[in-house]
């Protein structure tokens, strides 16, 4: 009798728990730099609905930084909390793997009662591993899908056609610029992208479980090739582009970005070419924002939207012309690399911030915030920090440095991409081909970056260091890491930099006891009785 009445009351005190706890949109564009955006008034960007949700329900966070330049090791670290460095997460094919202790957002939630829905991009999960531990559905169109829709699927703009590239031995055939994408008889493009956005729409209007949901969209654009359809394309005026970032010297750089830019021949372009290609990733950031307008009109249109913690974030940022380079490499660490669009819009409540912060945030701070508004304590042991408190006005502050993270050191072949992407055809081949060489240079070198608001210190592990002053030389132009007026300021970054890798180096995971030592008797009993 005692049993059946702890089980009951022990239901009925989760089902009013998890009616409680909000429900969860991550937004995850990929290579969307920081700076491209309306609310921070960049000439040209189009983005009237983010500049919206920020008005009054949402903070956007113009300091916030990755902390890797890459897909795959910042997926795993702002998905788990943790730093590339921690668990090995530090190159493009080493993905996390729960059968080895590895966690992840969307894994947490899913045990403790989130229905999560998962569609578009992985760069985080073992393939062979599967989605089963991390979500409910992952998300693939059907043809009733197709036909429901009225679209047909369009090819994914890395593959099919590649003619736009011209001859190989011609300057656009390692730019990544494809331009107008043909959208037939239609009104958009259907991509890979728009499938997975209007598979999220259609899980909105239909969702009707007890449970509270998390909604995982990490769709591709805005990352290259440079492509978008009408009427994004044609949206930009090409006339405001800002002008580019160039280097006056390379010799005190990292020797990667110079062998890349001899490798992308892109060097004689004009500003007229640069600036279409800019123009057309600024149309391909606008056509997500406007994917991004959908998805909160059917949030309110389902009466969602009050009761969701919307995160709008992008993995890492893009070069689109800075210094004559297009794409990102792994070890270098230039703000329209590191720094990233972050908005986050809580659960309606009092007292609650909007509008654009300054506050310096870590991505990794992502997984700590979701933790802390869904009164989860995950599994392990993590480094993301809560922004909660901030957004509610209970602290003036957040972090006081940020790092990043990437490279390889000598002789760490399995550290370096796949030997595929190697082939000259490749789009990728002026970046990849780099990192085969074991010479007195080790082009693709261990690097790790702290910056504040004034200062950027970056380590590096056989080329030269750098330091900049961010306020005199936001373009990180001028290395001054010789100069002697900056000693003081670079050894106190070098000393935060030694701290934090002794605080993150490892993590010891959290034993079930220890995990459980807050809960009563009577919480053990329950949680026992529902497992």
């Amino acid at each position: 009798f005692w049993l059946k009445t702890i089980y009951l009351c022990c239901k009925i005190k989760q089902k009013f728990l998890m009616k409680n706890k909000p429900n969860i949109i991550i937004f995850n564009p990929d290579q969307w730099r920081g700076d491209m955006l309306g609310y921070l008034g960049y000439p040209g960007a189009q983005t009237p609905n983010l500049d919206n949700i920020i008005k009054e329900d949402a903070v956007a966070f113009k300091n916030a930084f990755c902390q890797a330049t890459v897909c795959t090791p910042s997926r795993c670290s702002f998905m788990t909390g943790w730093y590339p460095h921690v668990h090995g997460h530090r190159t493009m094919h080493y993905m996390l793997h729960t059968d080895q202790g590895d966690s992840s957002i969307l894994s947490e939630l899913k045990n403790k009662d989130y229905f999560i829905w998962w569609g578009g991009k992985n760069d985080l999960i073992a393939g062979q591993e599967g989605y089963r531990n991390h979500c409910d559905i992952y998300f693939e169109p059907t043809e009733r899908d197709f036909q429901k829709w009225d679209y047909t699927q369009q090819p994914g703009t890395h593959g099919g056609d590649l003619s736009w590239r011209g001859p190989e031995d011609g300057d656009n055939y390692y730019s990544f610029f494809k331009g107008k994408l043909d959208k037939k008889d239609k009104d958009i493009y259907f991509d890979d992208d728009w499938s997975m956005v209007y598979g999220a729409l259609d899980f909105i209007k239909d969702y009707k479980q007890e449970k509270p949901f998390c909604l995982f969209l990490p769709l591709g654009y805005p990352h290259p090739p440079y492509c978008v359809e009408d009427p994004w394309f044609s949206s930009i005026d090409r006339s405001v582009i800002p002008n580019r970032y160039q280097y006056k010297t390379w010799e005190d750089k990292p020797s990667l970005l110079k062998g890349i830019m001899d490798g992308q021949r892109m060097q004689d372009w004009t500003d007229e070419r640069w600036n279409e290609l800019r123009a057309v990733y600024l149309g391909m950031c606008a056509r997500v924002d406007y994917q991004f307008g959908l998805l909160v009109n059917q949030l309110k249109e389902n009466n969602l939207y009050d009761d969701t913690l919307i995160i709008f974030l992008s993995d890492h940022g893009d070069f689109t012309g800075d210094y004559n380079l297009v794409e990102k490499t792994q070890n270098t660490f230039q703000d329209c690399l590191t720094n990233v669009p972050l908005i986050i819009k809580p659960p309606k409540s009092e007292n609650t911030l909007n509008g654009v912060s300054d506050t310096m945030i870590e991505l990794i701070d992502i997984a700590g915030t979701i933790y802390d508004y869904s009164n989860i304590e995950p599994s392990y042991w993590h480094f993301g920090k809560s922004i909660k408190n901030f957004i509610e006005q209970k602290t003036d502050n957040h972090r006081e440095e940020v790092f990043t993270e990437g490279g390889r050191l000598r002789l760490e072949r399995q550290a370096s991409e796949n030997q595929s992407l190697q082939l000259p055809h490749g789009l990728y081949y002026p970046r990849v081909s780099l990192q085969g060489q074991e010479d007195e240079i080790l082009m693709h070198t261990k690097a790790t970056m702290c910056r504040n608001k004034k200062f950027k210190y970056i380590k590096r592990a056989y080329e030269k260091d750098e330091f900049y002053n961010l306020i005199e030389d936001p373009g990180e132009i001028n290395n001054v890491i010789d100069d002697p007026q900056y000693a003081s300021e670079l050894k106190k970054l070098k000393d935060k930099m030694l701290s934090w890798y002794q605080e993150t180096c490892d993590v010891v995971p959290v034993s079930y006891t220890h995990l459980r030592a807050h809960e009563t008797v009577l919480d053990l009993v329950c949680r026992l009785l529902l497992e």
